[in-house]
């Protein structure tokens, strides 16, 4: 009877470890996911810093000024759903940017900090935000609206999990390779898939625009924040 009542304890212990284990993974994933992301982005910025990448990120700039105009010329005519993606638009090897990132999104009331990818695969988007091909770059800029789409939370990490607690006025950083820009949220709105209008440029306008899925852990909506250039 004691040896049953022994078993019977070992086991609840073990069970209750396993709870605790399946209750603090998440944040344990998590810290380990935004150290990592820190290092990555001062290796980041140590090399867009660096004399042998400069002539080259100089070159990028322009380049990339250039296709945001012409987006903007063209009415961004072959904008669909963000997560349709797969390819990014833009070798960044080319220019010494290491892992396909062209820059970090830091939003502090959502405690997160994101590497900005070029290309919607599963991979990437595995790894932080992805650009959305057919809208500007992350470069700044009048008549310019960078669409940056993250999951709504991941195994490892939080990403836009947290989205609906940005509220008007709250500030998200856009650090690239050339600078630092800050954007304020202005406008919130949760619209379908194939409401791409939304996502479109707006003339005389510098924005960024934050895209993930809606409801929590569904897909049938997109929850949509806009932010203007603050700076």
């Amino acid at each position: 009877m004691q040896r049953k009542n022994l078993v019977m304890i070992i086991i609840s212990i073990i069970c209750i470890l396993i709870g605790i284990g399946f209750f603090i993974y998440p944040y344990i994933s998590n810290s380990i996911y935004e150290k990592d992301v820190s290092t990555q982005k001062q290796e980041f910025v140590l090399n867009v810093k660096s004399q042998n990448n400069s002539n080259k990120l100089d070159e990028l700039y322009q380049k990339l000024k250039i296709e945001n105009e012409q987006l903007f010329a063209q009415k961004q005519s072959n904008l669909v759903d963000p997560f349709s993606y797969e390819q990014q638009s833009i070798n960044l090897d080319e220019y010494g940017l290491k892992n396909n990132t062209i820059g970090y999104v830091r939003i502090p009331k959502m405690q997160v900090e994101l590497p900005i990818i070029l290309g919607a695969n599963k991979q990437n988007m595995s790894k932080g935000a992805v650009h959305l091909t057919q809208t500007s770059y992350p470069i700044g800029g009048i008549n310019t609206n960078c669409v940056l789409a993250a999951h709504r939370g991941y195994a490892k990490a939080a990403f836009f999990r947290d989205i609906e607690k940005l509220d008007y006025g709250d500030k998200i950083y856009i650090q690239n390779f050339k600078e630092e820009l800050t954007y304020e949220v202005f406008e919130i709105q949760v619209i379908d898939p194939t409401d791409v209008n939304k996502m479109l440029i707006r003339p005389g306008e510098d924005m960024v625009t934050l895209i993930t899925c809606h409801p929590y852990r569904h897909n049938y909506q997109r929850y949509a924040v806009f932010c203007k250039r603050a700076n």
